[in-house]
């Protein structure tokens, strides 16, 4: 077990990708710490994982409050003695027009994808440093983020800023020996997923998407394994994009048009 006695806390646990992040890094030993506003699944979450023998144990907190953010944080590193690992996988999303867009959305949207992504980070990274732990934090951003995507001004910019922000932090936690990265997932199957996208979404995706289907929440957690085990240690400031080839994608024809 790779992350045996390591502690890890996953924001956004209860369902999704957050709780298959949470699934795979018990299973690599770390103890856990599952935050999510989802009073009733994040305890499920944490109830399941301690009945597959982990050590785990939840935390029923809103990250729109961002006052309650690093006491939070500063809590759970006491409660399991100690903290090497932060993901921040806690975000909601829009789908509008541009036009149709408010300012209110913007507000909504960057208070939980930026704001507290950034006082949980902080918090976490201030820990570390006092007690001299060369942690990793990871953020799981998009491809929103990326490239510009119809209906996704307010996310796909929250992304954006969630990006740089991985980036400036790297810069600046290097010296601590704490590596920033970020996970920018493409379309995956999820029950937000499931409840957004329209049948003429979805084949939009798949037509994008030259793997030609969606990932599944593991893809990811696989993706944020990596990064917060040993083979990462010399990786930081990285985007890893786990969307099928989405990102890196030009012009898709099928081969056989090109003769």
């Amino acid at each position: 077990m790779p992350l045996r006695g390591k502690r890890a806390i996953v924001t956004g646990a209860a369902a999704g990708i957050g709780r298959a992040i949470a699934e795979r890094l018990a299973r690599m030993g770390a103890a856990l710490t599952l935050i999510d506003r989802a009073h009733e699944a994040v305890e499920g979450a944490a109830e399941a994982l301690r009945a597959r023998g982990a050590h785990a144990r939840a935390v029923v907190l809103d990250m729109a409050e961002l006052d309650q953010i690093e006491p939070a944080i500063r809590e759970s590193a006491r409660a399991m003695g100690g903290l090497e690992i932060l993901v921040n996988n806690a975000g909601i999303a829009a789908q509008k027009p541009f036009l149709e867009h408010s300012v209110a959305d913007f507000e909504r949207i960057y208070r939980i994808n930026v704001l507290a992504l950034f006082a949980a980070s902080r918090a976490a990274a201030a820990w570390m440093v006092e007690h001299r732990v060369p942690g990793r934090i990871v953020n799981i951003a998009s491809v929103a983020g990326l490239r510009g995507s119809t209906g996704r001004a307010a996310y796909g910019s929250s992304k954006a800023a969630v990006i740089n922000l991985t980036q400036v932090a790297a810069q600046e936690l290097a010296p601590y020996g704490i590596t920033v990265n970020a996970v920018a997932p493409g379309p995956i199957e999820t029950d937000l997923v499931r409840a957004m996208h329209s049948e003429r979404t979805r084949a939009g995706w798949i037509r994008e998407v030259p793997m030609g289907r969606y990932g599944e929440p593991e893809d990811v957690a696989e993706a944020v394994a990596y990064l917060v085990g040993d083979g990462a240690r010399y990786v930081t400031g990285h985007v890893l994009c786990v969307d099928g080839g989405f990102a890196a994608a030009g012009l898709l024809i099928p081969v056989g048009d090109l003769r």
